[in-house]
């Protein structure tokens, strides 16, 4: 198998719905209570655990918070970053920081800037491989926020199940693509519009589920940052 040794991490987001919390910083410089430090990082460790060994940070709302933290942080692989002149898209801002991966007729991953997640990337990296994939997205099934009620074919209610998993899959926000895959992103606009809908259709697109038990969160709200605060401390993280 080909090792994949750089990744792209899209964080040029404004996190509105994090406010106050992204008054005066992006989206991944927000902390993860309990652990000092923000949600990039966690990312970037989990990343090099995985073999990556170089990351293009692509940067937007408020980039300068973002790059003066990463100028002056210990980090355990190598990261530059780009900024975004003008909003792109999230298609054209995976093309846009792709044009700067060091080795761009390699396989790369990508992630999102808001993702906590906890799983093993090679195994991702395996599938999309053996499927000989353009792309492959990991896909997750978190918990429904709300109980749900079942129901019997007269209307009796039979059970209430608190928060169970949806049952269909997400785009999970995280990424292994070939090399081609850069050239069918577009310049302008957003790849789940246009180059993942093509793929599927080609049937060159994969989905890889993350494996039972693997930690995964989203996070758009102060919730989602205390959840993910929880899971840390429970892994001893």
């Amino acid at each position: 198998m080909t090792p994949i040794t750089q990744a792209v991490i899209l964080a040029g987001g404004q996190g509105s719905r994090l406010r106050p919390y992204t008054d005066d910083r992006p989206k991944p410089m927000v902390e993860i209570p309990g652990t000092g430090r923000p949600i990039i990082a966690h990312q970037i460790d989990w990343l090099a655990a995985e073999g990556v060994e170089h990351v293009i940070v692509s940067c937007g709302h408020l980039a300068d918070v973002l790059r003066s933290w990463l100028a002056g942080a210990d980090l355990p692989l190598t990261v530059e970053t780009v900024v975004e002149s003008e909003p792109l898209g999230r298609g054209g801002a995976l093309r846009y920081a792709a044009a700067a991966l060091p080795h761009p007729r390699r396989p790369w991953y990508a992630t999102n800037g808001d993702v906590w997640t906890r799983f093993h990337l090679r195994e991702m990296a395996a599938f999309h491989e053996e499927r000989s994939a353009v792309a492959t997205l990991a896909l997750a099934r978190p918990r429904i926020p709300w109980g749900v009620v079942e129901t019997d074919g007269l209307g009796h209610v039979t059970d209430f199940i608190e928060a169970p998993p949806t049952p269909w899959p997400v785009n999970a926000g995280v990424y292994a693509f070939a090399p081609e895959f850069t050239e069918l992103l577009p310049e302008r606009g957003d790849h789940e519009r246009t180059t993942f809908p093509r793929l599927a259709r080609e049937r060159r697109l994969a989905g890889y589920h993350l494996p039972q038990g693997a930690s995964w969160r989203a996070i758009d709200t102060a919730k989602d940052l205390a959840e993910a605060a929880r899971e840390l401390a429970a892994d001893g993280r």
